[in-house]
C-alpha cells in the first residue's frame, strides 16, 4: 500500500522509511511530486497546520497521508519559536541562522531556565475524509553553543541531560528512538494498521 508523507524534508522521510521498514507499506512524498505547490501554513498551531498540509496532499494526490507539523518550543520564550521554527530567522528552513538567531536571544538566560522541548503533531487524513491526530514531545535545554554533526535543524542546540548529549550527537537509531517526531509516527502505526486492515 502506497502513503504519502506530505514534506519535502528528507530528514522526516527517511524517519518514517526506516520506521516502516518492516511494513508493507510504500512512502511517498511531496519529492515525489515536483508540480506539488506548497500551501501557506496560517494555522496558530502545529496540530492546525499539520491538519491544513495532510487534507491539501490528501485531496490533490488521492492517497491516503500524514502531515506533521513540529518545532522547537523554549520556555524563556515563552514558547517561540513554537510554528515559526522553520522561518524563525526569517529564511524559510535555514537552519544555521535560526540557530544563530536563537542563540543570541539566549546569550543571557541562565542555565536552570534553558528549557526547552521538540513537539510534534501529526495527521492522517484518509481518502473518506476522516482524521486523526497524534503527538510526541521531548525535553531538553537549549545549549550556548552547538554540539554535533548528525540530525538537522536545532539539533546541534538540543541537549537531552539523561543522555549527556544533543540530539545531533545521537544515531539515527537513538533519535528514532526518542525524538518527537519518531513519537508521533510510532503513535501512528496502529492508525494505519487499522486503516489498511479496514480496506483489505
Amino acid at each position: 500500500m502506497e502513503i504519502l508523507l506530505a514534506s519535502q524534508n528528507r530528514g522526516k522521510i527517511a524517519e518514517l522509511g526506516e520506521l516502516l521498514a518492516d511494513q508493507k507499506i510504500q512512502v511517498r512524498s511531496l519529492l515525489d511530486f515536483p508540480a506539488y505547490e506548497d500551501i501557506e501554513e496560517t494555522g496558530r498551531t502545529f496540530a492546525e497546520n499539520a491538519a491544513l498540509k495532510a487534507r491539501a496532499a490528501m485531496t490533490k494526490t488521492g492517497l491516503l497521508t500524514l502531515a506533521d507539523d513540529s518545532g522547537l518550543e523554549v520556555e524563556a520564550l515563552s514558547g517561540a519559536p513554537g510554528v515559526y521554527s522553520a522561518r524563525f530567522a526569517g529564511e524559510q528552513g535555514n537552519a544555521e541562522k535560526n540557530i544563530d538567531k536563537l542563540l543570541a536571544l539566549m546569550t543571557d538566560i541562565p542555565e536552570e531556565k534553558r528549557g526547552a522541548r521538540f513537539r510534534c503533531s501529526l495527521v492522517i487524513v484518509t481518502l473518506d475524509g476522516k482524521e486523526y491526530l497524534v503527538e510526541g514531545s521531548v525535553e531538553g535545554q537549549i545549549l550556548h553553543q552547538r554540539q554535533g554533526e548528525g540530525g538537522f535543524g536545532y539539533d546541534p542546540v538540543f541537549y537531552l541531560p539523561e543522555l549527556s548529549r544533543t540530539m545531533a550527537e545521537l544515531s539515527a537509531t537513538q533519535k528514532n528512538s526518542l525524538s518527537h517526531r519518531a513519537q508521533a509516527f510510532r503513535k501512528a502505526l496502529p492508525i494505519l494498521a487499522e486503516i489498511i486492515n479496514d480496506k483489505a
